[in-house]
């Protein structure tokens, strides 16, 4: 990866975003906010999967109300997402939420902005202007199969964060963190492009309501790859309809995939031919399982026969190559 681009570091409860800190992983809860105990339990997981910071939805005051126990209870640093709902905002704060994520198309009145940016300046809390394309005001229309024209689109975002980032900075406020999200890769590495040299605030990078896992996967791939390769980016969510967990290891996946120190275990197998003389897949599945109880930086290797085996092996911390015999294991000298 490129050097990263230089951001004025941001603290959102015990994680700091910016600045000489690594790349943060992220997620937000799928469970409703109202069951405080489904939600909690939900933050666990994603706390086991090693996840660094949780995005939880306030859509309503007893969601706001549960905020309360959520936070007492919750291992991870806490972000309220707000949309529509200024008063909710102001409710979350209260709660003593970590961070806030406030959508400048659909909380426009600079006025109701500029209540929650003081009431987040007394406590010391961050707000992320959370761009997403599908919300803006005055969005070119789509035709059946074309998307709008990217570079209107991308103007649109790029005002829209401006405008958002100007209120906050009038009132001195400058705990700020960015993304400019949309739900192709394209219109959203080209926002993140455009913001990226105006600005010094750190940014959160996803596409968002990319799809099922495999489809999300991939989209979020291409978008948050290009991006981190080029130096942009300091903190990361995957958005898949599906487990948040799967978010989460789908993004240090991307990490990993682009860093020249592994953050975490990184599973390398072959994809398999004619060739194949082992019951392979088993194999592959039961360790990328066994992985999933790792944390530290670890090369393992996976081969179904041996082209490619010995030599994976002997670059990885643990190779298994499959031989016509038995499966042979070797440890990396």
């Amino acid at each position: 990866m490129k050097p990263r681009r230089k951001s004025v570091p941001v603290r959102v409860g015990n994680v700091v975003i910016g600045g000489a800190a690594e790349i943060v992983v992220q997620s937000m809860t799928k469970a409703d906010t109202r069951d405080v105990k489904a939600t909690l339990n939900e933050i666990a997981r994603l706390k086991d999967a090693n996840c660094r910071i949780v995005r939880v939805a306030v859509p309503t005051r007893e969601a706001a109300v549960a905020m309360v126990e959520i936070k007492k209870a919750s291992p991870l640093p806490i972000i309220a997402d707000i949309h529509y709902d200024a008063p909710l905002a102001l409710m979350a704060l209260e709660a003593g939420v970590d961070g806030l994520r406030l959508n400048p198309g659909n909380i426009k009145d600079p006025e109701k902005v500029k209540e929650i940016t003081r009431r987040a300046k007394e406590r010391e809390v961050p707000i992320r202007i959370g761009v997403n394309a599908g919300s803006l005001p005055g969005r070119p229309k789509e035709g059946a199969g074309v998307r709008p024209p990217t570079e209107e689109v991308v103007a649109a975002m790029v005002n829209a964060a401006l405008g958002h980032i100007h209120i906050l900075e009038s009132l001195d406020f400058n705990l700020i963190k960015v993304s400019m999200k949309a739900s192709d890769p394209p219109t959203m590495i080209a926002a993140n492009r455009a913001i990226a040299d105006q600005i010094s605030y750190p940014l959160h990078l996803g596409v968002t309501e990319a799809g099922p896992p495999r489809t999300g996967a991939v989209k979020s791939a291409v978008g948050i790859g290009v991006l981190l390769e080029e130096g942009i980016g300091d903190t990361i969510r995957v958005s898949l309809a599906g487990d948040s967990v799967d978010e989460v290891e789908v993004a240090y996946g991307i990490v990993n995939a682009l860093a020249e120190k592994l953050t975490g275990p990184n599973l390398i197998a072959c994809p398999m031919c004619g060739r194949l003389e082992i019951d392979m897949l088993p194999m592959v599945a039961e360790v990328e399982k066994a992985l999933k109880k790792i944390k530290r930086p670890i090369n393992v290797s996976v081969m179904g026969c041996v082209v490619n085996g010995p030599g994976e092996g002997q670059h990885a911390d643990i190779g298994i190559a499959g031989g016509k015999k038995e499966d042979e294991q070797k440890l990396a000298s």
